[in-house]
């Protein structure tokens, strides 16, 4: 076996202390803090909208619930699969994607996640952006009036946008402090959310005369067949709304004091939190049916039906805050890592966090979250036809293909095992678009740039299953031109044993 002198050092282009494999000494995450991570991850608003979407759509209380909880016991595995490459070599996402794409060719998977982070960076500021309006608004009246300035395919009003761009810029100043700023406002999160929610569901069943009424709304499904179209597209977003996290994992098991500390985390975590929050979504929802006549999936719109000035204030100040916490621990993190992979001597944490910003505004989230239909079939359907294809690839490779064994030195070297061509292993980019084509057609008759009548029903229909059509065939399609590869040059993938971590990697 080599020595740790042996080993080359690190290329300067591969490695920064960011990306460079976590030494044993800072692996102290247990099985309590994988749980409580997804208890806090799982705490926040988008899951609330995840629930009350279902809800608007026509769902009753417990076929909502169901969805929820398969969507999210289904992404686990990948989850865990991806998760376990971290916690044995204590690499980031970015640098576990070079083993399956190539040093350089990582770079791919990187920035579709990073570009996709950078979405729900939006999606969080619009939402503490238009809390903080519901509150402003209350006092000083003119801004609901201010004349348009925007042009009106942009659906944006000139109140919310100058708010939602004074949160934004609360949002880039804790970057520019730094993540360490953030853990007095997640302490927050943490005890505020869950009193916050017990309050909501309360105050529901309250005013909704009982749970009794609130449960008895039957769905609004007229056929099975109607039922069934909508569930499918809907469990795909379930799965899709982790599918970001399934992917970069590694960032957060590269810190686990053992393989079994993060998977009963996260098995212990994941679902049981995401599935008893969605049920304060899924009960007050249907509690707004009973009380006011009509559904209103958004709580940010909601609060604001309550009396009270304060009351309103306060819990308007409480959401931005808790999302502001949420923003940065989740959608900040990993895409300036990934940022940074891109170009790690030019691109720090803190530049990353400004590009993520900046694109975040640039995909317009107000309209992606408008109604509940772009938030399932266009946001999260969608967008997990480019990460369900990344995944298959990764856990193929990494189960089928190396039998979860990893050079760690060449992970960060040019001209190693995992160099391929100048960087680039073809097979899986080859792989990754081909599993992303399936799902175009379908992405494009959602957003309405091609009619329905003029693509074939059949690759309509594959979108509602995204994720799982990418995932399936970019895996399937990546392990054949691997094993052919194989087959033609026998050494390619030789590797007897992983080799052990060089201590100028460890730092």
């Amino acid at each position: 076996m080599q020595t740790t002198q042996q080993l080359a050092p690190a290329a300067p282009g591969l490695t920064s202390p960011d990306l460079a494999p976590t030494p044993p000494a800072e692996r102290t995450w247990g099985t309590g803090n994988y749980a409580a991570l997804w208890i806090s991850m799982s705490l926040c608003i988008p899951t609330y909208m995840l629930a009350s979407s279902l809800i608007e759509g026509g769902m009753n209380w417990w076929q909502a619930l169901l969805t929820i909880f398969l969507g999210n016991t289904i992404v686990l595995v990948p989850m865990l699969l991806n998760g376990r490459a971290g916690a044995e070599y204590g690499i980031p996402f970015p640098v576990f994607a070079r083993a399956s794409f190539g040093v350089r060719g990582a770079n791919v998977p990187a920035l579709l996640r990073a570009i996709i982070a950078c979405g729900w960076f939006g999606i969080q500021t619009w939402i503490g952006g238009y809390a903080l309006y519901q509150m402003a608004v209350l006092w000083l009246p003119g801004l609901a009036t201010l004349p348009p300035v925007f042009p009106a395919s942009w659906a944006l009003e000139t109140g919310p946008a100058l708010v939602f761009l004074l949160f934004w810029l609360v949002n880039m100043y804790v970057v520019y402090l730094g993540v360490e700023s953030i853990r007095k406002l997640l302490v927050f999160k943490a005890f505020f959310l869950p009193v916050a929610a017990v309050a909501l569901l309360w105050w529901a069943i309250s005013a909704g005369n009982g749970l009794g009424p609130i449960l008895a709304q039957p769905s609004k499904f007229t056929s099975s067949a109607a039922f069934w179209a909508f569930f499918f597209p809907s469990l795909t977003g379930m799965v899709g709304f982790w599918a970001t996290l399934s992917l970069n994992i590694p960032d957060f098991t590269r810190y686990a004091t053992s393989q079994r500390a993060q998977l009963m985390g996260q098995a212990l975590g994941l679902p049981t939190s995401m599935t008893l929050f969605s049920f304060v979504g899924v009960v007050v929802t249907s509690a707004t049916f009973v009380i006011y006549g009509k559904t209103i999936w958004d709580p940010v719109v909601l609060a604001a039906k309550f009396e009270s000035k304060l009351l309103v204030s306060a819990a308007m100040l409480a959401v931005a805050l808790s999302t502001l916490a949420t923003n940065i621990a989740a959608n900040i993190v990993s895409p300036a890592n990934d940022f940074a992979n891109f170009s790690p001597t030019r691109i720090s944490f803190k530049a990353g966090g400004y590009i993520t910003g900046v694109l975040g505004v640039l995909i317009f989230p107000w309209k992606l979250i408008a109604d509940p239909s772009g938030y399932i079939f266009t946001w999260l359907v969608g967008y997990s036809g480019l990460l369900g294809p990344i995944g298959g690839i990764m856990i193929v490779d990494y189960y089928l293909v190396r039998q979860q064994r990893l050079d760690v030195p060449d992970l960060y070297q040019y001209h190693g095992r995992y160099a391929y061509r100048n960087g680039y292993n073809l097979a899986a980019i080859a792989a990754l678009i081909i599993g992303i084509l399936p799902n175009i057609p379908g992405f494009l008759t959602a957003i309405g740039a091609l009619d329905k009548g003029a693509v074939w029903p059949a690759l309509v229909a594959v979108y509602n299953y995204a994720w799982f059509v990418g995932f399936l065939v970019s895996g399937g399609v990546y392990l054949v031109l691997m094993r052919w590869q194989t087959a033609s040059h026998p050494n390619a993938l030789a590797t007897s044993a992983a080799h052990p971590v060089p201590s100028s990697l460890a730092q």
